[in-house]
């Protein structure tokens, strides 16, 4: 028989170690845990890494495979970086890519600062949403491409056109996120805010601001994407230079290898803007649980 007081189950309750820890306090992580966690960050940034060079040598290979199975028209690798050479060595290249990168950035970055506001005005307040969606909406079904003839009439042939241009195409890519990022806040975040006496304001910039940042960004780095597709029609609009009016130059010549190193400097380029942002996305939003 078991004695009456010797418990027959054992409670889960009673601690085993030398201390106990608050009831509902997280439990401590075991040793070593965050060690192998930044092991396993390492390891993945490392394997990424691979992968890429794979395929960036595999592509490099199916490339250089072009002219021997009879697309004799497609310009070698060889040719190309031959080309991109000579483009560097005269300072063509270099010119060209700080013309573009100079209006990339400064129609994406005035895109960007416009769109931000709007979109949480047309989230927060209905009135704004009511005025403003309806523009908006008509706006992104009209091609950016298609106010340039508008755009040399209305402001010339020089850089301001182009701006706006590029300025337009990543203001509509980044407002509708703005805007999303503002809607899909979680409603029992901001009804437990309230409940906890805070105020509109400290609800939009300590709850709606954060969890619209993940939508926020992903619309700049759409927005950044759509800024360098319209680039080239851009610098169409009587351009001096840029990689854009290079490619242009080239195609009345039939210049293909300067046209493909114009194809891949704006794709570098765009490659390394798009990877920043992923740093910012990732810094700014560490909290949000990704794959």
């Amino acid at each position: 028989m078991t004695s009456p007081s010797q418990p027959l189950v054992k409670d889960s309750r009673t601690p085993e170690g030398p201390a106990s820890e608050e009831p509902g306090a997280p439990a401590p992580a075991p040793p070593g845990r965050a060690a192998r966690t930044g092991r396993r960050g390492g390891r993945s940034l490392l394997s990424s890494l691979g992968l890429n060079l794979i395929a960036l040598a595999v592509g490099l290979g199916v490339w250089a495979l072009l002219d021997p199975l009879g697309f004799d028209t497609v310009p070698g690798p060889g040719e190309v970086a031959s080309r991109a050479g000579e483009l560097i060595a005269d300072g063509t290249l270099a010119d060209d890519a700080l013309a573009s990168v100079r209006r990339v950035l400064t129609g994406f970055a005035l895109g960007t600062l416009a769109a931000v506001p709007v979109g949480f005005l047309m989230g927060w307040y209905p009135v704004a949403r009511g005025l403003l969606e309806p523009y908006v909406q008509f706006f992104r079904t009209v091609p950016p491409l298609a106010l340039i003839p508008l755009t040399i009439v209305l402001m010339g042939i020089g850089e301001t056109p182009k701006i706006f241009v590029i300025f337009l195409a990543a203001f509509l890519s980044s407002v509708v996120a703005a805007f999303q990022g503002v809607v899909g806040v979680d409603r029992t975040l901001i009804d437990a805010a309230r409940v906890l006496g805070a105020k509109d304001g400290t609800i939009f910039l300590k709850v709606v601001v954060p969890a619209s940042a993940p939508f926020i960004l992903v619309g700049m780095r759409i927005g950044l994407g759509s800024a360098w597709g319209t680039l080239v029609a851009a610098e169409l609009i009587a351009a001096p230079e840029g990689l854009g009016f290079r490619m242009q130059q080239a195609q009345l010549y039939y210049d293909l290898p300067t046209i493909f190193v114009g194809l891949i400097s704006i794709g570098v380029l765009g490659l390394l803007m798009d990877r920043l942002l992923l740093v910012a996305e990732r810094r700014l939003t560490h909290w949000q649980e990704t794959r």
